[in-house]
């Protein structure tokens, strides 16, 4: 296999960049981008620190952060599984990366940008739900943003497909792992009741 080093072999491989894919890119939240990324729910957050990368899924029941001018989001940290491989990354690091979608919408909109976490009482008490605070608030700094064209997700048919037949389950895997101590039936049976407790 040949490994490519070099960045202008690499150019080599492709043509050059279409001027509506350079022209997209904002170095703060425009209208548009605000309205695109208000009605987000979900997005991918990617962080690089110390002990590697970091790719982790976060939601919420409205827009998945608060855009709190045109340069900075908010994005509280609810209830997880305490690993907390971001957090740490954001605190050695600081560096991230946010895929925001839309169910149904297959443009993806990217921000990058830089993060530091708060456990400010002010700030915490902004996204107060069920009567729970967030640990902490990722305070992100926008450096650009930008959407990505949605060839990925109509080659996938995301939106379009179920494809979790046979697809193994949280307790199947955490079974497989612990050989055995976890067991998959009684861990995907009670979950749904512990995740509704947990969710905030």
């Amino acid at each position: 296999m040949r490994k490519i080093d070099d960045i202008a072999v690499l150019e080599a491989l492709y043509g050059e960049a279409s001027e509506a894919a350079i022209r997209k890119v904002a170095k703060r939240i425009t209208p548009m981008y605000r309205r695109w990324i208000e009605a987000s729910r979900f997005c991918v957050l990617s962080t690089v620190g110390d002990s590697g990368t970091d790719g982790t899924p976060r939601g919420d029941d409205g827009p998945v952060v608060e855009i709190l001018d045109p340069g900075t989001l908010l994005m509280p940290d609810w209830r997880g599984n305490n690993r907390l491989d971001s957090l740490r990354n954001i605190v050695t690091d600081g560096r991230v990366s946010l895929m925001f979608m839309v169910p149904g919408e297959n443009v993806v909109v990217r921000v990058n940008g830089r993060a530091a976490l708060t456990d400010d009482a002010e700030m915490r008490a902004r996204f107060v739900q069920r009567k729970t605070q967030p640990a902490t608030v990722m305070v992100i700094e926008v450096g650009e943003v930008y959407a990505q064209c949605p060839k990925a997700l109509l080659r996938s048919g995301l939106w379009r497909r179920d494809d979790s037949d046979g697809v193994p389950s949280l307790g199947d895997i955490l079974s497989e792992m612990t050989e055995g101590e976890i067991d998959a039936t009684d861990w995907d049976t009670s979950y749904p009741d512990r995740a509704a407790q947990t969710l905030w």
